[in-house]
């Protein structure tokens, strides 16, 4: 959903060719190509083009994605229209990266958690959008579901614990959330 929501983005934004290139973590890492997976498909259904053959690996970590990100824009001079992260903090470093380039004023940068620090990001201008995983839906589905496994219920073998995309239209209301989940 992050990656449909990402080229809607663009075209809002006034792109014409809505490619995305992605900063990913660990090549090879489960986690790292499921998040691909996901905003490749995403990014393909809603009419843009994922560049494949363009993903930086960054480890996970924003230093590396900066860089990263530096060499997609001495790669793409004219600028790219989407930058998908696999999470905040390479979003934001990526972000950062690319501020005072003008070919990249109008860039999506997508990141991954919907974590505090990318809502406020995100509510500063200084990000686009995330995609938020729902941590605390996620713990409390699993004492949920555990609960119903020792009662001797069947249980679902996927439990969704549901996601959401992080824009400025809803990060205050997603930040407010998380302030009433972190005691």
């Amino acid at each position: 959903m992050g990656g449909k929501a990402a080229v809607e983005a663009a075209k809002a934004a006034g792109w014409d060719k809505v490619q995305a290139i992605a900063i990913s973590g660990v090549q090879g890492d489960g986690t790292a190509t499921a998040r691909l997976t996901g905003y490749e498909k995403g990014v393909t259904e809603a009419g843009g083009e994922f560049l494949k053959d363009e993903i930086q690996y960054a480890d996970a970590v924003a230093d590396k994605a900066a860089t990263s990100m530096e060499a997609i824009m001495q790669n793409h001079p004219k600028g790219v229209a989407i930058i998908v992260c696999n999470n905040d903090d390479m979003a934001m470093a990526a972000a950062r990266a690319a501020q005072g380039h003008d070919a990249y004023k109008n860039t999506i940068f997508l990141g991954f958690n919907g974590d505090r620090a990318a809502c406020e990001a995100i509510l500063a201008g200084q990000m686009t959008m995330s995609v938020a995983q729902m941590a605390y839906e996620m713990g409390y589905k699993a004492v949920e579901t555990m609960i119903q496994v020792l009662d001797g219920e069947t249980v679902d073998e996927f439990v969704d614990s549901g996601s959401d995309v992080v824009t400025p239209d809803n990060a205050q209301e997603r930040l407010d959330t998380l302030k009433t989940q972190i005691h």
